[in-house]
This record gives C-alpha cells, structure tokens and sequence, in this order.
C-alpha cells in the first residue's frame, strides 16, 4: 500500500520545511510514502464557504473509488495514546486499498462531500494548528505509528 499525505497548496514555511523533510525520509524508509500537493482552483478572495467547496472539489477530484481517505480534522475521532493511533493507522494500512490518504484541510476544514466521502475522520487535538504546524505534527505521528510498530527507537511509554 502506498500512503500519502495530501495538504492543499499554500506558500512554504522554512521551519515546517525542514521538519516535513526528515519526517517524510523517516517515513519513506519504512513503507511506500509521499507527499502532495492538492491545487485548489479558489481565489484569496473568496467566502470561506466558497473557499472550501472550491479545496473540497479539487480534492475529491483527486481521490480514487479504491483509496482510502483519512482527514485530521479537529472533530475527528480522538486516541488515547500514539500506541492506540498506531494500531489505527496499521488496520489503515491493513485495509487491502490500493493507497491510503491522509489529508489535511484548508483553513475552513472539509466540505461535506469530502467528509460524506471519508473513510475515516482522526484528531491529534480539539485545538486548530495552521497547515504547517499540522504538517510536521501529522508526519511525526505517522512516524511514530510506524516506530511502535517496527519496535523502533523513537517511541517512549
């Protein structure tokens, strides 16, 4: 299976930069990885309902019948400890789908279509981090699965 982590385009930040970099080479050691870049045809300007449906669209569009979608939404589903998401994120990966998506929404979440068409909806948090702060933290937590799941040294009880 080959897991993504797909983030609308927004303008580069050099800290998430480096983060999402190490991250994702940790990653990529371990399973089939990538990251990418989903372009949103809305304008700056637009309402934040527009804004959405238009990021919502451009995701959809990217989305196959045969993936598995999963989006870090802040009114997802919440774990107790990285131990119970790394178990979460092994039935994912488990799951028998051709790739499997983590997504991160725009600034004003997902459109219901993309929420009716989610496979699963997870939280790291009830608080709201910007796009890059999501990122890096998205990252290491799928690393972090990954390590407890490998029995690497990177995960403390």
């Amino acid at each position: 299976m080959k897991i993504q982590l797909a983030r609308l385009q927004n303008k580069s930040c050099e800290w998430a930069e480096l983060g999402a970099r190490d991250y994702s080479k940790k990653i990529s050691a371990i399973v089939q990885f990538e990251e990418v870049q989903i372009k949103s045809k809305s304008a700056d300007r637009e309402s934040a309902e527009a804004k959405k449906q238009a990021e919502g669209e451009s995701l959809l569009r990217y989305v196959e019948v045969s993936d598995h979608l999963v989006l870090f939404d802040e009114k997802g589903r919440n774990f107790k400890s990285s131990r119970e998401f790394s178990q979460f994120f092994l039935k994912v990966m488990g799951a028998g789908k051709k790739r499997a998506i983590l997504a991160i929404g725009g600034p004003y979440g997902f459109s219901d279509a993309v929420r009716a068409r989610a496979n699963d909806q997870i939280s790291f948090s009830g608080l709201t981090f910007n796009h890059h702060l999501a990122r890096v933290v998205a990252l290491e937590q799928i690393y972090r699965a990954l390590s407890i799941w490998k029995n690497l040294p990177f995960h403390n009880d």
